[in-house]
């Protein structure tokens, strides 16, 4: 199946509301620009110096998104160019994103990580955290950030059910802050589900979807 092929089988299940994020960490170029001449606009980096590499040899009106975990000390380097921050999890790393794109003259949108998932391997806010952030008033001095929903990632498992709860546990959480409208603050993204569990996240209200090994192939 070629990549384009691919891409198309997945476009056709996906509703007209739910954005598809090409996750193409570790694929060349050359893959990438195959999605694009497909009509793929918005790829998902994990590491801040591939997706620069990426972003310094590819057409401009792609929309990079960071979906690795962030260390504060690489933001400078994709502040110019990123389009969207899914997995923040720290007032710290706000104000670290906040000026590197007042430094830039930019808006950065961002998601905010929720924990959802029961392992240790994953990163996020829990749902009092997160309403303490929201809340905070060092938050809303961030005039260079804004959040534009939630992100989550399931437990890597194979039973449904769980899968499900922890999808549905993170669209109430969306639910019961998104009239928090401040400057910086409209809620309106659920960003969850891969290529394992996408169409399962769909329906458990997921506005994004982040799927690379359907398109790309495996590693």
């Amino acid at each position: 199946m070629s990549i384009q092929s691919n891409l198309n089988t997945i476009r056709e299940s996906l509703p007209e509301h739910v954005t598809l994020v090409a996750v193409s960490k570790t694929k060349p170029v050359s893959d990438l620009m195959q999605a694009y001449e497909a009509g793929q606009r918005i790829f998902g980096e994990n590491k801040i110096q591939e997706m620069t590499d990426k972003w310094e040899q590819m057409p401009k009106d792609i929309q990079w998104h960071m979906i690795g975990h962030v260390q504060s000390n690489k933001v400078k380097f994709m502040a110019p160019f990123v389009s969207l921050i899914h997995g923040v999890d720290s007032l710290k790393l706000l104000q670290e994103i906040n000026k590197q794109a007042l430094k830039n003259n930019r808006i950065i949108d961002c998601l905010l990580q929720v924990y959802i998932a029961e392992e240790e391997s994953k990163f996020g806010l829990d749902e009092s955290e997160l309403k303490e952030l929201l809340t905070d008033v060092a938050f809303k001095e961030l005039k260079n950030i804004r959040i534009l929903g939630l992100m989550g990632m399931a437990t890597f498992t194979e039973d449904q059910n769980q899968i499900k709860k922890e999808f549905t546990h993170l669209k109430s959480i969306f639910d019961s802050i998104k009239t928090n409208k401040t400057s910086n603050c409209q809620l309106s993204t659920i960003s969850m589900g891969m290529s394992g569990d996408y169409q399962l996240a769909i329906e458990c209200g997921s506005t994004m979807v982040r799927i690379g090994s359907s398109i790309f192939g495996g590693r």
